[in-house]
């Protein structure tokens, strides 16, 4: 299949079939329509693993690489996952307005396919627009929960805050690059002019509070705790890769030769972000929370690739995103499943979950131990490859043994929060008797999890094969 906007096209075109549709039906009807994303979702990501590199469109401002397509299809498949589970969702207001759920979700997705592809300022800022304000319109979906549209609010003015500073830093790329093309920037910095540096660097905060990296993580556990577990997942996951797809673009392939001034950013922000995020999960008592900081601290871990600089890094950022994507979104899915059986989101409900629902526990096991680092799960390999590429990427003046060491203690670290939830699950009493009921899209969407990291635990191969193909064109 040629390459071109076909799954942009494809994805536009069901947004509009599922806003019509939504008008027509009422009511409970309305749950359908998840199974009509989620089997549009499946055919576009059929249709990513068909599409062939190469394609360049408006002048070069729109590139399908290898590296678009790549990310094209994590974002897909996460977002595909995302909608199968949200299929569980019971609510009697969610029925009501589905339409607008699924509407945004898909809009969102949108703005992230066209995001992997931009290679000019304009069009990239826009597509970051596109992916942001609907996430701000989701994460506020309870909205007769006070906590809900608190962390909505929050999400929202950071998110703001968050796009001032990209758009305020790539007003002085362009004032001084008078271009706003991607390899013109990347020419022009190379005079490394002050306010070019300057706006770069401001932009690199910016997505900074889009990645949720440390300091510009305060929206995240607050909306993570009030927001919808499914949508959770996905938040956690798909927006997050398309943030480092921007960096990638912005940092490495578009003014990548000035090496010197991003290692010591990259490596600073990552070490700050593994430390915060580790040390701040220790304390919580609500899994939802405790899943949201180390999400922090697995952002600084991706980072360690980042900082790299290299084409290894930057694949290996890749596989790690793959990986995550298995083990935290499957996570988030068992905390739905038990928060709707037993109505609670602390981790004290997971005692002795092993003894009421074994298979249930086994998968949490799983997730907890690929998030955690164990081999010989996808997160083993993630933490190593990311580790590995670090050492072998910077050599000379940049090397980063010291942060490879860091991130290496600080895992130890999170092994302690991870593994005390598993304690709750196979050694503690429990609670209750009843079998967790979990529903069966909730259920296939824990055993795809469970599958992605088994399987790419047992054999990573033609994962980082895949990754390193995006990765080449870069360098």
């Amino acid at each position: 299949m040629s390459g071109g906007m076909a799954l942009e096209v494809g994805l536009a075109v069901l947004i509009l079939l599922v806003f019509v549709v939504g008008l027509s039906w009422r009511g409970e009807d309305k749950r359908r329509l998840g199974g009509l994303v989620a089997i549009g979702l499946a055919i576009l990501l059929w249709m990513a693993f068909r599409v062939e590199p190469g394609a360049v469109l408006f002048g070069g401002s729109f590139v399908q690489d290898e590296l678009a397509i790549f990310s094209k299809r994590l974002f897909l498949l996460a977002t595909f996952l995302g909608v199968l589970a949200s299929l569980s969702l019971r609510a009697p207001t969610f029925a009501r307005r589905a339409t607008e759920y699924y509407v945004a979700m898909l809009a969102s997705l949108l703005g992230m396919l066209v995001l992997a592809s931009a290679r000019e300022l304009i069009l990239l800022f826009v597509a970051f627009e596109l992916m942001s304000i609907p996430l701000y319109v989701i994460s506020g979906f309870r909205k007769r929960e006070e906590e809900a549209v608190e962390a909505a609010l929050k999400f929202f003015l950071i998110g703001t805050v968050s796009s001032a500073f990209i758009v305020y830093g790539l007003s002085f790329v362009y004032g001084i690059s008078n271009t706003t093309d991607m390899a013109g920037v990347a020419a022009a910095l190379q005079d490394g002019h002050p306010l070019l540096i300057l706006g770069m660097v401001l932009t690199l905060g910016g997505l900074g509070f889009k990645i949720a990296a440390f300091p510009f993580h305060m929206w995240v556990p607050d909306t993570y705790e009030a927001a919808s577990t499914p949508f959770v997942a996905w938040l956690s996951v798909a927006p997050k890769a398309a943030g480092f797809v921007v960096m990638f673009r912005l940092y490495l392939e578009g003014v990548g030769g000035p090496v010197v001034l991003w290692v010591p950013l990259a490596a600073g922000l990552a070490a700050i972000t593994i430390i915060a995020g580790n040390l701040m999960a220790i304390p919580q008592q609500n899994i939802k929370r405790l899943l949201a900081y180390s999400g922090i601290a697995h952002i600084g871990y991706m980072l360690v690739g980042f900082a790299a600089v290299s084409a290894s890094g930057v694949a290996m950022m890749l596989f790690y995103l793959v990986a995550y994507l298995f083990g935290n979104m499957g996570a988030f899915f068992v905390v739905e499943a038990v928060a709707q059986s037993d109505g609670s989101e602390a981790i004290s409900a997971y005692r002795g979950l092993a003894q009421r629902s074994p298979l249930l526990a086994l998968s949490m096991l799983l997730f907890l131990l690929s998030l955690g680092g164990i081999p010989f799960v996808a997160g083993f390999w993630a933490k190593l490859f990311v580790f590995w590429a670090a050492v072998e990427g910077c050599t000379g003046w940049c090397q980063m043994y010291w942060l490879v060491l860091l991130g290496a203690i600080l895992t130890v670290v999170a092994l302690f929060y991870y593994l005390l939830v598993a304690k709750r699950m196979y050694i503690d009493a429990p609670e209750r008797r009843q079998p967790v009921a979990v529903s069966p899209f909730l259920a296939f969407s824990i055993f795809v999890c469970a599958a992605g990291v088994v399987g790419i635990g047992a054999y990573p191969k033609p994962l980082v094969m895949a990754a390193l193909r995006a990765a080449s064109g870069l360098f």
